[in-house]
C-alpha cells in the first residue's frame, strides 16, 4: 500500500495513520486501566465512609447525655447512703451491698478484639474490706484523643474477690465500642458480699 501512495507522494501520510492507530490503541488501554484504578478507588472509599461513625439521621447530644446519665451513676456513693448502693440495672438489699469505699480498681488497661470492634479490659481489682465480694459490676467510659466522650459499657463480673486481697481480671470483654475510642477508663458501680 505504501508503494501505491509513495507514487503520488503520499506515503509520508500512509506512515502517519499507521502511528496515530498504534497511539490510539495505547491510550485505549490506559484508560481502560485508568477506570479500573478508579472503580477500585470508588470501592475503597465507599468501605471506609461505612466504617466511619456518622450520624446518619440523629444527632450526637443523645449518645453524650447517655454516657452523662451512665457516668453519674458510677460516682461512689455519699457516706451515709453506704447502706445502699444502687446499680444502673437493679436495686442490691442494704444487707449483701458491699461498702465501695474499701474495693478500688487499682491498675487497668485495654485493647481492642474481635477484629478491632470490641474492647478487652484488664485490671486488677483491690478489695481492702474484712469480707469477701462477689458480682462486682463496672462500667468503662471510652473517649476519643481529644477527649471526646464516646460511649460507655458496664459489666457484671460473678468472681469471688477474698478479703484483703486483690485479683487480677485479663480481657474481660465489655462490649462493643466506637472505631474512633482511643482511652477507657473503668470505674466500680457495685458489688455485693459474698
Amino acid at each position: 500500500m505504501n508503494a501505491r501512495l509513495d507514487r503520488i507522494r503520499l506515503g509520508r501520510f500512509a506512515g502517519t495513520g499507521e502511528r496515530l492507530a498504534r497511539a490510539l490503541t495505547v491510550a485505549s488501554v490506559s484508560f481502560g486501566r485508568g477506570l479500573l484504578w478508579l472503580l477500585a478507588a470508588i470501592i475503597v472509599g465507599c468501605g471506609i465512609w461505612m466504617l466511619l461513625p456518622l450520624s446518619r439521621g440523629s444527632s450526637a447530644e443523645p449518645v453524650k447525655s447517655d454516657l452523662k446519665a451512665d457516668l453519674a451513676a458510677v460516682e461512689p456513693a455519699a457516706p451515709e447512703d453506704a447502706a445502699v448502693v444502687v446499680s444502673p440495672t437493679a436495686e442490691v438489699p442494704a444487707s449483701a451491698a458491699a461498702d465501695l469505699d474499701h474495693l478500688r480498681i487499682s491498675s487497668q488497661t485495654w485493647r481492642r478484639g474481635g477484629l478491632g470492634s470490641k474492647a478487652l479490659v484488664t485490671f486488677t481489682l483491690r478489695n481492702d474490706n474484712d469480707y469477701a465480694v462477689r458480682d462486682v459490676e463496672i462500667i468503662c467510659a471510652f473517649v476519643r484523643r481529644d477527649g471526646t466522650p464516646l460511649t460507655a459499657r458496664s459489666r457484671v463480673l460473678a468472681d469471688t474477690v477474698s478479703m484483703k486481697s486483690r485479683k487480677t481480671f485479663a480481657r474481660i470483654s465489655v462490649g462493643y465500642v466506637n472505631v474512633n475510642a482511643d482511652q477507657a477508663k473503668c470505674s466500680l458501680v457495685a458489688a455485693r458480699r459474698a
